[in-house]
């Protein structure tokens, strides 16, 4: 591993690996559920949960497959992974640390690729992607699933901004339109796609990723200043809690 931004990444979610496998908003969801769904009944053998973060998606696949490989750039969320699913007698995850962008796997690995709110932290998201669709199988399966940037550009802005006081490992939110663009020319053809709106409490979104006071101060001060149409947008509520859109979007090979 090179990439400045995959070291970035490591070294932010590092000490912050608990209190994503803890995350009640990681944990559950339509999405998280929909992604099982997906996987559930199919005798698929090894399954890939790119990009695995708290581990939550291994966790909900690893009971329908033979084998699950967690795949992260921190090794601190892969030894809490570890952890968590041996506690959870869960003996078919293992781990690898790896990019998303530069995958240590053969051509055609695995029969289903899972992808969680991830992508929104790669340095290169077509080079992640076209990744993805190298290590599955000819007959496989993936879902992506992740906040997406509102069309609107004053709107898409504010979202990115806020995201990124929050989080400096952050790269960037994209629209429904970029996801197709990117998923197509990695060689993927659109089997569903589903829409969600999704709350996050914002003592709890900051306390996550140990936001220092000066950027929580700064974020709070950009949504007391927010025009009507981005407070509308995101549903900005009086404690800094707001709603924004996410997708999941699930594929074959083209």
């Amino acid at each position: 591993m090179t990439d400045e931004q995959d070291h970035f990444a490591a070294r932010h979610y590092g000490a912050r690996a608990a209190d994503y496998v803890s995350s009640a908003v990681h944990g559950a969801g339509a999405d998280l559920d929909e992604i099982e769904r997906v996987v559930a009944g199919r005798g698929l053998r090894r399954v890939l949960d790119l990009g695995c973060g708290g581990g939550h998606v291994a966790y909900r696949a690893a009971p329908h497959v033979a084998e699950i490989v967690a795949c992260d750039v921190t090794p601190e969320m892969l030894e809490a992974v570890a952890r968590t699913a041996r506690q959870r007698g869960l003996a078919n995850i293992v781990t690898r640390r790896a990019a998303a962008e530069s995958l240590p796997f053969a051509d055609g690995t695995f029969d289903a690729v899972l992808c969680r709110f991830t992508a929104h932290h790669w340095s290169d998201m077509e080079a992640g992607m076209r990744e993805a669709r190298r290590v599955l199988a000819a007959g496989g399966v993936a879902v992506f699933a992740d906040a997406v940037a509102p069309v609107d550009p004053l709107c898409d802005s504010w979202l990115q901004a806020m995201e990124l006081l929050r989080d400096p490992s952050h790269v960037r939110d994209y629209r429904v339109a970029e996801w197709m663009a990117v998923l197509g020319r990695a060689g993927f053809a659109v089997r569903a796609f589903t829409a969600h709106r999704l709350r996050m409490g914002f003592a709890d979104w900051v306390a996550r990723t140990r936001t220092p006071a000066e950027r929580v101060a700064a974020i709070q001060s950009l949504q007391i200043d927010a025009p009507a149409a981005v407070r509308a947008a995101f549903a900005i509520e009086a404690d800094g809690s707001f709603t924004f859109d996410t997708a999941t979007i699930t594929v074959a090979p083209a």
